[in-house]
């Protein structure tokens, strides 16, 4: 990644120079500029669920070959490609179970992680089975997590990720918003879409906030989602699904590669 090149670049000039690192020095700069393998880490917006083309041994975390994590490592052929996303998974899912492929040789980690620690599925539950109030009143209580408690569960999860892989360059990414406001659409009401909309901006400037503490980048799919929400005619998010529940409100293959896969592109 840049943060390689520029390491290698400063190397040779020092040894150019006639300036020789050594011990840790040299340590350091030879395994800055090897880090060049990547790492995609956190739930189900990372795994792929929804896009399918699940890998089978992947199991219960639902790896797709068209989520972007895997689109990304077959365009860019990193020198090694560890695929731990899985579907479900909490902060301390990741700290537990998905830490294992970080070393120093790795240049780029991708992670979504903080949606279900903050009951997103109990959120969407709550919403599609409940008064306009039932749903505003789940909602205010996972922004009060937010407020409380996952600031530090994603301390601790970014934290572990830059002692693990020091030569990384860590890109977390954010959640879309689900709805098109204003537009005639069979389902929720347009309370409900403007408060899970409100929601799912109070996460993003949650986890973007964090990110930037440590060091991170924040990459934002709003954008790249605008026009392909639900409601807007061409969406790139499931809607409730009766038949495969797992897959409601998770972005689609178009979503992964349209939506995701540019916003990491553009900030590896």
């Amino acid at each position: 990644m840049r943060r390689s090149r520029i390491a290698a670049f400063v190397s040779s000039l020092l040894l150019a120079g006639g300036i020789a690192l050594t011990g840790s020095g040299v340590a350091q700069a030879s395994s800055t500029a090897a880090a060049t393998g990547y790492v995609a880490l956190g739930d189900s917006y990372s795994s792929g669920v929804g896009s399918g083309s699940y890998i089978s041994s992947s199991g219960d975390c639902d790896r797709s070959t068209k989520a972007y994590p895997y689109l990304w490592n077959a365009a860019h052929a990193p020198s090694s490609f560890t695929f731990a996303a899985c579907s479900g998974a909490r902060t301390d899912d990741v700290l537990a179970s998905q830490l294992g492929g970080l070393n120093s040789s790795t240049g780029l980690v991708s992670i979504t992680i903080g949606g279900n620690d903050a009951g997103f599925a109990d959120v969407m539950t709550t919403c599609v089975l409940s008064s306009d109030s039932g749903c505003i009143s789940r909602i205010n209580t996972a922004k009060a997590y937010v407020d409380s408690t996952l600031p530090g569960k994603l301390d601790a999860v970014y934290t572990a990720i830059s002692a693990n892989a020091p030569n990384a360059r860590v890109v977390v990414i954010g959640y879309p918003r689900f709805y098109k406001l204003g537009a005639t659409c069979l389902g929720l009401s347009d309370t409900k879409r403007a408060a899970i909309n409100g929601a799912a901006d109070y996460l993003d400037t949650a986890v973007a906030a964090r990110a930037a503490a440590h060091g991170f980048t924040f990459g934002d799919v709003r954008s790249t989602f605008t026009g392909h929400e639900l409601c807007s005619g061409s969406a790139w998010l499931h809607s409730l699904n009766w038949l495969d529940i797992g897959e409601s409100y998770h972005p689609t293959a178009a979503g992964q590669s349209g939506g995701y896969l540019p916003v990491l592109t553009n900030a590896a």
